[in-house]
């Protein structure tokens, strides 16, 4: 265990425990690996939907990321719920000579609906972060935001990830596909090829926190030294599993099942301990 890797989540909390930081922590402590965590935001939210945000002041944002850094640094970082240009910028200055693995999981909206991003900030993420991330995971929507066209086919999903990793900068992405029709598709593209992961479409509604918890595991598998495709495919068959397996719990939209994976046998141990 003195070799345990570890990874730090930077986003918004979610008391109900489907999303943000809780289900991130969650998602690393069954891939093995040592969570840490700055919160940007305080959002009182559960499966119904959200209620109302507070984001905390930047200054202690940074207070949370150096002392974290400062002590423990992480061999992967995730960011999810990044609300405000203020704590954009500060991240990407915090990061940019890091050299460390960053995922981008890029939250704009709850499952519910409910916005979760500033207007004004999703052109700084846009062009502050993603030129900083190693993957970048949007679903349909974000990425149709991110390259301003609609993605409606396999096509479409491989031309926006051309734009995400050829003119927004990022070194790899993987454009998800469970806002399209029949299997539920992702289009992973490094810069000079692309990789297909497909899964079975499961008939449910309880998918809350899926978006958080797919990029954790890549972040988790990244911090192992996995590399970004044996990452991506691994996270594919551990949300996919969390989705099949659901908890079924709450009102609205559940959370999904982050031991899932165990009744499937997936592995956990890392390639570089």
């Amino acid at each position: 265990m003195s070799h345990v890797k570890s990874a730090l989540t930077i986003a918004g909390t979610d008391p109900s425990g489907g999303a943000g930081i809780q289900a991130d922590l969650k998602t690393f402590q069954e891939r093995e690996v040592y969570g840490m965590s700055v919160i940007t935001s305080v959002v009182a939210q559960n499966t119904i939907g959200v209620q109302r945000v507070i984001h905390l002041p930047i200054d202690f944002i940074e207070e949370q990321f150096d002392a974290v850094w400062n002590d423990i640094k992480p061999n992967a970082i995730k960011t999810g719920m990044i609300a405000t240009n203020e704590m954009m910028k500060l991240i990407a200055h915090k990061i940019k000579d890091s050299q460390i693995p960053y995922v981008i999981d890029p939250v704009m909206i709850a499952k519910s609906g409910d916005p979760l991003m500033e207007e004004a900030s999703r052109a700084v993420i846009r062009d502050t972060l993603l030129p900083l991330a190693t993957v970048v995971t949007p679903n349909v929507p974000e990425a149709e935001w991110l390259v301003n066209f609609s993605i409606k086919t396999i096509e479409d999903q491989k031309e926006a990830a051309r734009v995400i990793v050829h003119q927004l900068g990022a070194q790899s992405v993987v454009v998800k596909g469970g806002h399209m029709e029949g299997e539920a598709k992702d289009v992973l593209y490094d810069g000079e090829a692309f990789h297909y992961f497909s899964s079975e479409r499961i008939d449910t509604h309880h998918t809350h926190g899926t978006g958080c918890t797919f990029s954790a595991c890549i972040t988790a598998e990244l911090a192992k030294g996995r590399t970004i495709k044996e990452s991506v495919e691994l996270s594919k068959r551990f949300i996919t599993d969390a989705i099949k397996y659901s908890l079924e719990l709450g009102k609205g939209n559940g959370p999904t099942n982050h031991w899932g994976y165990r009744l499937q046998g997936l592995p956990t141990k890392g390639v570089r301990q």
